[in-house]
């Protein structure tokens, strides 16, 4: 059986609070892993590899991901593959199916495996995104000491649709 209670907030948080509790943290040594994004293990693939290499360098930007967090983070990669391909197939024939008797007429209906699997990675997705600060209720429990990455001072600046490349041009002033 896991630890009973809340889970512990991290030291950092913490000490922004002007919490006690932070000083009896540090004399417990808690870990500090280094930021940024491991290598994407070489069994990732597919699905699951464009969602790490579309929201990994995000994570790091927002300072929750570290390089410690690969396995967990592949983990989730792999369950949205999955998600997304259940989805799809929900999507193309529904939810269920007829049964039908030896005479050819239905008897009931079944569900399809793909429904169970929708809702259970489902389930197990919206924990992982928690964890990581991928939903906006789950950010406004996190607190980060990064610094934001400098804005470049070209007036053509390129921003990142979900894929598409748009580039903006400043407006000069006259």
């Amino acid at each position: 059986m896991g630890k009973r209670g809340p889970r512990p907030t991290p030291t950092a948080e913490l000490e922004l609070r002007g919490s006690r509790q932070a000083a009896i943290n540090k004399k417990n040594n808690e870990p500090q892993p280094e930021l940024g994004a491991p290598d994407p293990p070489a069994w990732l693939e597919g699905e699951g590899l464009e969602v790490w290499n579309e929201l990994a360098p995000q994570l790091v930007e927002m300072g929750v991901f570290t390089k410690v967090d690969g396995l967990a983070f592949a983990r989730y990669c792999v369950l949205w593959a999955q998600w997304v391909k259940a989805t799809m197939f929900v999507q193309k024939h529904g939810t269920t199916y007829p049964l039908k008797d030896g005479n050819g007429k239905i008897k009931c209906f079944a569900q399809f495996p793909e429904v169970a699997v929708m809702n259970k990675t489902s389930l197990t997705l919206s924990r992982l995104e928690a964890e990581f600060g991928l939903t906006p209720s789950a950010r406004t429990r996190i607190s980060v000491q990064v610094k934001p990455a400098p804005r470049s001072n070209d007036p053509k600046e390129e921003f990142d649709f979900g894929g598409f490349k748009i580039e903006a041009y400043a407006k000069k002033n006259a």
